[in-house]
C-alpha cells in the first residue's frame, strides 16, 4: 500500500503540467552503493534485500500518463540495484502495467518478478499463469505463489510441473494475516517449497514465534509483505524524530528504520514495500544499504516504537 509518511512528503510527486518526475528526484542518489544482497537458500542465488510490491500502486490505467509515476518508480528501482517485483493478478491492472514499463525501459531480464495463481482448479490456475506470464511478458516466470494458500495442494501440483519443464524458476505460497499463520506452517513443514511470503514489521511480530525459524529450518526463502503495518507505522512516528542512536545503523529516516529492523532479521531474504512515489522507492532502497541492527538493538527499536 501506498506509506503517507509524513504531509511534507504526501504529494511531492503528483504531476503538475509539464514537469517531469525525475526532475524531483534528489542527484544525491546517483551513485549510491551497492544493494545488500540474500542468498535464496535452495540453490545459492543472491537477490537485493529490498524489494518492490505492487498492491494498489501499479493498479493504473494503460494511458501513459496514468504511469508516469510508476514508470519512474521503476526505473529508479533497476537503477537502485533492484530486482525482486512482486505481482498478482489480484492487483488489478499492475501485472500488465509492470510488463509494459519493464519492457519500455529495457529492463525484463534484469528483474526478478514474482507474480501468485490465485483461483481454484487445474485448468483455472492454468489459464490465470499463462495470463501473468503474457502480461508480465516473460517466457520464464522466477517466482510463482500460490496466493493466500488458495487451493494450494492443486496450485502447488501445477507449479512443481511448470518448474520441472523450465517455466519457472522457483515456487512457493503466501499470506497477509497471522490468522493464516498455523496452515503456512504446515505447508511449510510438509511441503517442498522455495520461498514464502508473510507479514512482519516492527509491530507485527508474531512470524518470529514459528514461520521464521520454521523458513530457516527447511530452508525457505522469505518475502516480507506489509513491512510498514499498512502504513500504520508512519502513524505512530509522526511528529517525532529519529533516536540518535538510529545513525549507528546508518538510518536517517523511519522508513529505513522500519525496514532495517526487518532485515536485521537472518531468516528474511527480501523485504517487498509498495509504492508510487519516486521519493519513498529511494528512501527505501537505502534501508539495503550500510549497517543493519543486531538482536539487542532490534529489541531496543521494537521497544521504543511500542513505547510511542
Amino acid at each position: 500500500m501506498t506509506d503517507p509518511r509524513s504531509p511534507t512528503r504526501r504529494d511531492l510527486f503528483r504531476l503538475a503540467a509539464g514537469v517531469a518526475v525525475a526532475a524531483l528526484v534528489p542527484p544525491a542518489f546517483a551513485n549510491a552503493p551497492a544493494q545488500l544482497m540474500r542468498k535464496i537458500p535452495k540453490g545459492g542465488e543472491a537477490i537485493p534485500a529490498v524489494g518492490l510490491g505492487s498492491s494498489l500502486t501499479f493498479n493504473v490505467g494503460a494511458a501513459t500518463a496514468d504511469r508516469i509515476a510508476q514508470r519512474e518508480v521503476l526505473k529508479l528501482f533497476a537503477e537502485q540495484g533492484g530486482r525482486v517485483v512482486d505481482s498478482s493478478p489480484m492487483y488489478g491492472a499492475a501485472e500488465s502495467v509492470i510488463g509494459d514499463l519493464a519492457a519500455e525501459l529495457g529492463v525484463t531480464t534484469k528483474l526478478f518478478v514474482a507474480t501468485k495463481v490465485w483461483t481454484t482448479g487445474r485448468d483455472a490456475g492454468m489459464r490465470q499463469m499463462e495470463d501473468s506470464f503474457q502480461r508480465l511478458r516473460t517466457q520464464q516466470m522466477d517466482l510463482m505463489q500460490v496466493h493466500n494458500l488458495v487451493d494450494w495442494k492443486t496450485q502447488l501440483k501445477t507449479l512443481r510441473e511448470w518448474k520441472a519443464q523450465g517455466r519457472i524458476r522457483y515456487i512457493g505460497i503466501t499470506h497477509y494475516t497471522e490468522s493464516a499463520y498455523d496452515e503456512l506452517a504446515r505447508v511449510m513443514a510438509s511441503e517442498d517449497i522455495d520461498f514464502v511470503q508473510f507479514n512482519y514489521s516492527i509491530i507485527e511480530r508474531a512470524a518470529e514465534q514459528r514461520l521464521l525459524p520454521l523458513a530457516q529450518e527447511r530452508k525457505i526463502a522469505v518475502l516480507v509483505n506489509r513491512p510498514f503495518a499498512r502504513a500504520g507505522l508512519f502513524d505512530k512516528v509522526r511528529g517525532r524524530e529519529l533516536p540518535p542512536w538510529a545513525g549507528d545503523i546508518d538510518c536517517t529516516t523511519w522508513a529505513q528504520f522500519f525496514l532495517k529492523f526487518i532485515l536485521g532479521h537472518p531468516a528474511v531474504t527480501s523485504a517487498i514495500p509498495a509504492t508510487s512515489k519516486p521519493k519513498h522507492l529511494l528512501d527505501n532502497m537505502q534501508a539495503g544499504r550500510g549497517r543493519l541492527p543486531d538482536a539487542a538493538t532490534r529489541e531496543r527499536m521494537a521497544r521504543l516504537i511500542a513505547g510511542f
